[in-house]
């Protein structure tokens, strides 16, 4: 109980900012004297910091209560089929250190390596504060392999990647614990907790990365589903199966890939679809006939969302520009009037808010809500 409430004030912390006491025993439901014996030890901890008291109002001076953002760290690696990426996150959520390795497609015996020589790289340049690390949250597709043809790579490189336990190589990299997540997942929990999730209880999230995927949140948690694959929309079919083909499904139309090709067969730089490149010159004609037909394909996407789960909104967000993010998503707004809503509730779709960073930054944030949010069920399920 006493970590629990320990957990639960600096979780009103982190929601709120920075608090007096008076405050926190009234948003936490705790005594004062209680409230008084956690801050006491949890400032000792070096968690929270005394901030300058507050003059001016009725009554003694106040003295509010902030996250120490030395307090604690954690380090999220994303793991792509385009790049990996490596954010130190202090306990404020804020990112301290950011790496990036782009590659055409990571090649196991080749990024492993990086992926040990990185980290151990990062923890060197913290310095003392190197152990105040409490943990490494991995975020990688669960089929880093699959869709090989479709990516025009041989059956060796899938079946490379289909045997790696990326959670237990990076586990033996470091001393301190390791959690997984699906990279869509991941993202949805950075938009969850530093995004959109403060405002919206429920919601289908939707990452348009070099393979479009999702993840989904219901009533503030994240759903993981059985085999910890919710929102797996890239498998979504985009038309009725009538036996005389196999349907398309939506990652052939609303993911980078398909962008990136395009521009290869006019003879442009593939990896402008990440980018401003995308909007402007000769890529712009391009991006646009993609724009329209990856809105088609999202639009259905939410329509069959909120037909099964009666959403508050569906959130997208991508690896590509914020003026690229916002023109899909006008183009799937008016996709979506043409469809009948008679019988449910329409969706609204709005801008997801941490882009290109959001799988690395929700890998991170696991192991920080592992340790010090009250709710260890919230995210996902501690890996055993």
């Amino acid at each position: 109980m006493r970590q629990f409430n320990e957990r639960v004030v600096l979780q009103a912390i982190r929601l709120n900012g920075s608090l007096p006491k008076a405050d926190l025993a009234r948003l936490t439901g705790l005594t004062a004297q209680t409230i008084g014996l956690i801050t006491t030890r949890l400032e000792d901890d070096g968690l929270l910091i005394r901030q300058d008291r507050v003059r001016g109002r009725i009554g003694q001076p106040s003295v509010p209560m902030a996250l120490n953002p030395d307090g604690a760290f954690s380090l999220g690696i994303k793991i792509g089929r385009r790049s990996a990426d490596w954010l130190l996150v202090d306990f404020t959520g804020a990112v301290r250190v950011r790496e990036s390795l782009p590659y055409d497609f990571p090649d196991a015996a080749a990024l492993i390596p990086q992926v040990q020589l990185r980290m151990r790289a990062i923890q060197d340049g913290m310095g003392a504060l190197a152990q105040r690390l409490v943990g490494v949250g991995v975020a990688a597709p669960f089929n880093l392999g699959g869709w090989h043809k479709m990516l025009g790579l041989p059956q060796s490189v899938s079946d490379q990647w289909n045997q790696v336990d990326l959670l237990a190589q990076v586990q033996a990299m470091t001393d301190v614990p390791v959690s997984f997540a699906k990279d869509t997942q991941a993202a949805c929990v950075a938009e969850l907790v530093a995004g959109r999730g403060r405002d919206v209880k429920s919601f289908l999230y939707l990452f348009v990365d070099t393979f479009v995927g999702g993840g989904l949140v219901l009533n503030s948690h994240l759903h993981a589903g059985i085999h910890g694959n919710a929102g797996a929309v890239a498998s979504l079919p985009l038309q009725v199966a009538s036996g005389a083909g196999v349907p398309e499904q939506l990652l052939a139309h609303a993911s980078l890939w398909e962008l990136e090709q395009h521009f290869k067969g006019a003879g442009l730089e593939p990896t402008a679809a990440y980018d401003d490149r995308a909007l402007g010159g000769a890529y712009a004609a391009l991006t646009g006939a993609w724009i329209a037909s990856a809105a088609q394909g999202l639009a259905q996407c939410v329509v069959s969302g909120t037909a099964f789960l009666d959403l508050d909104a569906v959130v997208i967000d991508g690896s590509f520009s914020r003026t690229m993010l916002l023109r899909l998503i006008d183009e799937t707004t008016r996709a979506l009037n043409n469809y009948n809503w008679e019988g449910m509730w329409p969706a609204t779709v709005i801008a997801g808010s941490i882009g290109s960073d959001a799988r690395a930054l929700g890998g991170a944030l696991l192991p920080l809500h592992e340790n010090f949010a009250p709710d260890r069920d919230l995210f996902l399920k501690v890996t055993a």
